[in-house]
This record gives structure tokens, sequence and C-alpha cells, in this order.
């Protein structure tokens, strides 16, 4: 039996929070409804932060209450707090998203708090939704920070320890600026499934520097069957600075489908979602099999080749 690899797609939270242009809710609903017949295990719809911070996503009650569920599907979203939980969870959230970074400067810069209170302001979130709904905490920074170097791996993981013990459901280890590299997230990965074999473990990437998916490839071989992904390769974190695109979905799902996993997304159905996404946001995006096609695609012989196949 081919291995079980679990996607969640970011794209309309994580992919568009960054863009300058607001994409209108009914894109934004109609993209997820879309999203929702490709076969992800997850969609992360979108944030329940404040609009001032994030006007993009200014409409996430309304996207929430439009989109159309899809039976085997978990929708999540991200809360930032304890109001922004509650406003979740009364939009029927099948998981809240907490975020946090590993690095302290980080911290500073993208939720303006050090790392000791934006824990407890999430062990209050943790707390008030146990029993309600599962939740995962997301770690930023987790293989290196742009302003201070390297994040040593026992920091992350002290972080994930404290997070389990609270009762979460999932951990998310994040290469939120692109620093990680191969031999690096093996390690990291080989000792968070050691220390915490019954978490959740999710793994998210960026392209910044070239190494997404190589560095899928190094989890995937250590053992992690859950990853984010962002459709086109959209997103990139606001106050990192030089960070760029997540990994692409349609890319990754193809390089994992074309050495024999089980996606379980349909990827015929997802780069016809993809074909869409340049004229939703006005630009053209960095995913690469949109433009190259599926390694399967045969194109037409050229007619010189034709003629010279003739005369040998």
């Amino acid at each position: 039996m081919k291995q079980r690899i679990h996607f969640n797609e970011v794209v309309t939270r994580d992919g568009f929070q960054i863009e300058g242009e607001f994409v209108p809710t009914e894109a934004k609903v109609r993209l997820v409804d879309a999203l929702s017949q490709c076969g992800y295990a997850k969609i992360e719809v979108t944030s329940f932060t404040s609009p001032k911070a994030i006007p993009m996503l200014r409409d996430a009650e309304e996207v929430m209450g439009r989109i159309r569920r899809a039976p085997g599907v978990e929708y999540t979203v991200l809360v930032p707090n304890l109001r922004g939980a509650e406003r979740a969870m009364e939009s029927r959230a099948d998981e809240l998203n907490l975020v946090m970074s590993t690095s302290e400067t980080h911290n500073l810069a993208n939720l303006r708090m050090p790392r000791e209170k934006s824990f407890a302001a999430l062990a209050d979130v943790i707390r008030n939704a146990s029993g309600r709904t599962p939740v995962n905490v997301s770690l930023s920074t987790a293989f290196g920070c742009p302003m201070e170097g390297e994040v040593p791996q026992e920091t992350v993981l002290g972080w994930a320890r404290r997070f389990a013990d609270l009762g979460v459901r999932g951990v998310t280890i994040c290469d939120t600026t692109g620093m990680a590299h191969p031999a690096q997230v093996a390690r990291m990965c080989e000792e968070a499934q050691r220390r915490f074999p019954d978490l959740q473990l999710t793994l998210h990437f960026h392209n910044t520097r070239g190494m997404g998916l190589a560095n899928v490839l190094a989890a995937v071989q250590a053992g992690i069957v859950r990853f984010d992904g962002s459709l086109g390769g959209l997103g990139g974190c606001p106050y990192a600075p030089g960070a760029s695109g997540n990994i692409s979905s349609e890319d990754t799902i193809h390089m994992l489908q074309a050495m024999g996993y089980d996606t379980g997304v349909d990827l015929d159905a997802l780069l016809q979602v993809a074909r869409t996404l340049p004229q939703i946001v006005g630009h053209e995006v960095p995913g690469q099999l949109v433009k190259a096609g599926p390694s399967t695609q045969l194109h037409p012989v050229p007619q010189a080749v034709t003629e010279l196949r003739a005369t040998l």
C-alpha cells in the first residue's frame, strides 16, 4: 500500500494575506469551494484577526458562512487570541490554528509581544477550546530567524513540549523565511517524532532559497506525513525580511505522486484550479507545474523530427 501524505491548503489565508489588492469575498468562496473538490485533508480558509492588522481577511465570518463544506475535509482557521477563537468557533471552524514564533525578535515584530506573553494568551485559548474544537499550534521561524539567525532545535522542541502538555492535537513546525536545509529538517523531524509520537506533526516550508521541495522530501523520508502548501506558491510573512512564498501545492503534490506517494489529491482537478489563480490575484504566480505541465504529459513530435525519422 502506498504511503499516505496529508495536505493542508493555505492559499486563501497565508497565500492571500500578503497580497496588496483585496481579493473579493466571492472569489475567495469560489476558490475554497473548488479546492474542496480536489481531495485535500484540510483547507486553512482564513484568519480571525483584527481587520486593521490584516485587511485582506476582514471578511472571515462571511467566507466561512458561505463556503460549501465537502465531507472529509477539515476547514481550519488561524486565530490570534481568545476573541478570535470565539469568532472562529461561532463560524463552525473544524480546527483552530494558533501561532507564535520561537524567535523572540520575530515574535516581537509579528505579534508585538514577548514569547512568554504569547504563550500565556494562547494557553487561555487552548483551555477555552478544550472539548469544543481541536487546536493546532504553528511554531514560526523554527529553522532560523532573519534577525537572530539560527534558532536552536532544543528551543523549538521546548515550545512544542509546553503546548503538547496543554493538550493540543497538533504542532506545525514552520520554516517561515526559507532558511531550512534538508539535513536540518531531517534532524528536526526525527527528534520531534521521537518526543511527540501522539501529536499530529505538520511541516510548513517556504521556497525563499529554492530548497522547499528538497526539504519536503527530507521530511517525508524522516517519516512526516502532513504538510502545508499554497496554491501557486503564493504567500510570505510581512514581518520577515526577504521571505517569499510558500511551497507550491501543485508542484509538491506532483513530485510526491511521481515518486509513488498517495496524496489523496486529484492533480488534474487541482491544476484546473491553479490556472485561475493569476486572474484572481492579478499577477503571475511562482508555481511551475501550470507552466510546464506534469512530467507524464507528452507533447506533439515536431515536424522536423518526424521528417528526420523517415530518413533513417
